[in-house]
């Protein structure tokens, strides 16, 4: 199938977070499954697996075992918690710095005094914020070091966890909405599961299709009472209309600024992109 005019917008769009809460793969199964999805009919939306530090030497293993990796590195992104130690993370990007079958696309970590130390370790830091008064430090503290010629990612974690509420519309859209001033590109962490807005299970999720129109609203000068209310929209037929209408130019501008989502169950929602004629499934054989 030839690719949608929509496609380039989700590009990479997907992280592989499969080992992390609540999908928990066991990290062989993630790795093989990861592998296999290169080549799968969604592989134009897939980005790096990512995986904990301390799963580096074990990662390693598994990498040199899968004659795949021999062409094309398996690509990874090292994450620790925020609120854990960096010495975890130091280690592994050490241990996986001359890997040939290992390719370590960024380190992830959340802000802290100390997340400065990543920036010697020449390789892309993502840096998890958190909220209010701590989010606007972080994100003064992450735009200054991108005016250093660093290169760094804001991240914000838009699913709840047991140490998270979810952050509905309004948290959210003020994320968007300091994100976009700073100017700072900018990835998501769990709960985008569906392409719209809606409840599910019981608990209330955001949409995809929902962010990335808010993000092009952001970069045009929407704020974030209006960013709210984008967020809000459960009108699929609305979302996919104003979504694909967003020109080329701008879908790549809005690709600039939100550059990735992290997501454990990493097909959800690509098949409901896919039931919305936004992606192909076989684009990627293009």
């Amino acid at each position: 199938m030839s690719r949608t005019p929509f496609a380039p917008l989700f590009d990479r769009l997907v992280d592989d977070a499969a080992v992390f809460p609540p999908g928990l793969a066991p990290l062989a199964d993630a790795v093989r499954e990861h592998l296999d999805r290169r080549t799968g009919p969604y592989a134009a939306s897939l980005g790096p697996l990512l995986v904990l530090a301390t799963s580096a030497e074990a990662l390693s293993s598994l990498a040199a075992a899968d004659p795949r990796t021999s062409d094309e590195p398996l690509a990874v992104g090292l994450v620790v918690r925020p609120g854990t130690a960096l010495q975890p993370l130091v280690e592994a990007l050490d241990a996986l710095r001359d890997d040939e079958r290992v390719a370590v696309t960024a380190a992830e970590l959340g802000w802290s005094p100390q997340w400065r130390e990543l920036l010697r370790a020449d390789v892309p830091v993502v840096v998890e914020v958190g909220l209010g008064e701590e989010q606007k430090r972080a994100l003064d503290d992450i735009a200054a070091a991108v005016d250093d010629d660093h290169d760094v990612t804001a991240k914000f974690r838009t699913g709840q966890t047991p140490t998270w509420p979810w952050p509905d519309e309004q948290v959210l859209g003020g994320f968007l909405d300091a994100v976009v001033l700073h100017g700072l590109p900018f990835k998501l962490t769990g709960g985008l599961h569906h392409a719209v807005r809606g409840t599910h299970g019981g608990e209330p999720m955001h949409g995809l299709l929902n962010v990335l129109l808010a993000t092009h609203e952001a970069l045009h000068g929407a704020e974030a009472r209006e960013l709210a209310g984008e967020l809000a929209r459960e009108d699929t037929e609305v979302l996919v209309t104003a979504v694909s209408g967003i020109s080329a130019v701008n879908a790549a501008r809005v690709r600039r600024s939100l550059t990735a989502f992290g997501c454990c169950g990493v097909l959800d929602p690509l098949h409901e992109l896919e039931a919305l004629g936004l992606i192909s499934a076989k684009e990627s054989h293009s």
